[in-house]
């Protein structure tokens, strides 16, 4: 799809937790188009767009979901806040990004976040539900405490409804007992360490990530070491923060740790 400029309107903005804030948008069905995975830009004055993941799969129904971590010592985190809450229009420019889900596939997914990245898996997951309810998901979800989880409640239900959904959230903080349930995991500590620990082989997956380049190229060797194909893993970090191989060799692999 080619990127457009439109308008369109505040429906809701709410507080998920005191730092993540849910924003619903409506304008012209057809404008509003995109495909999962993609991210649309907001114009917050003539010389500033902000992109953000768009957080829902596109249902014909001209609106789209954003989740936006406001971060009060950010001047444009703050002017974004109250442009939001007092803004009748706004101007986005969208679909942007290459990460999407490939609607040819039928592999299994493994989707792994960091933060408010969980919003651009959030969409994948619900187009692959509406795609193929009997797809086989995994997903990630890394935060430094279990607050930042702020859709865990929404996660939790899903994985109710969907036998095929598996979720592992990872913190730095670690879980209390009781977090556990059927196909729901605490992690203790970093993402790419709790993958390294749980996962064997992931040659058959279709892998996205979404989070920082460091957090994203972490997982990305620690997959690689499991069979990850350089071909069946996503990330906008690969647009803009581009390594040389994106998956490396086993081998350069083995020479990096015994250095």
């Amino acid at each position: 799809m080619t990127a457009r400029t439109l308008t369109c309107q505040v429906i809701e903005v709410e507080d998920l937790t005191p730092d993540v804030f849910r924003v619903l948008l409506e304008g012209r069905t057809e404008a509003m188009a995109h495909a999962a995975g993609q991210y649309l830009e907001m114009r917050l004055d003539e010389d500033t767009w902000v992109p953000f993941s768009i957080a829902s799969r596109h249902a014909d129904d001209g609106r789209l979901e954003l989740h936006i971590q406001h971060w009060p010592e950010r001047s444009n985190s703050a002017q974004l806040r109250r442009m939001l809450v007092v803004a009748e229009q706004l101007t986005l420019r969208l679909p942007s990004g290459d990460c999407v889900l490939d609607p040819a596939s039928e592999r299994p997914l493994l989707l792994i976040a960091a933060g408010t990245g969980f919003a651009q898996m959030k969409a994948i997951i619900e187009e692959a539900q509406h795609q193929s309810p009997e797809r086989s998901i995994a997903l990630w979800w890394a935060a430094r405490e279990r607050r930042d989880l702020y859709a865990e409640s929404m996660v939790r239900e899903w994985v109710r409804q969907f036998p095929q959904l598996r979720f592992h959230a990872v913190c730095e903080d670690g879980f209390e007992e009781g977090f556990a349930e059927p196909r729901i995991e605490g992690h203790h500590g970093r993402v790419d360490t709790a993958l390294a620990s749980c996962l064997a082989d992931v040659s058959a997956q279709d892998v996205y990530i979404s989070g920082s380049p460091g957090m994203v190229y972490a997982c990305v060797d620690v997959l690689a070491s499991m069979g990850l194909e350089s071909s069946r893993v996503f990330s906008d970090v690969f647009a803009y923060a581009p390594r040389d191989p994106l998956v490396p060799t086993l081998g350069s692999l083995v020479r990096e740790g015994s250095s």
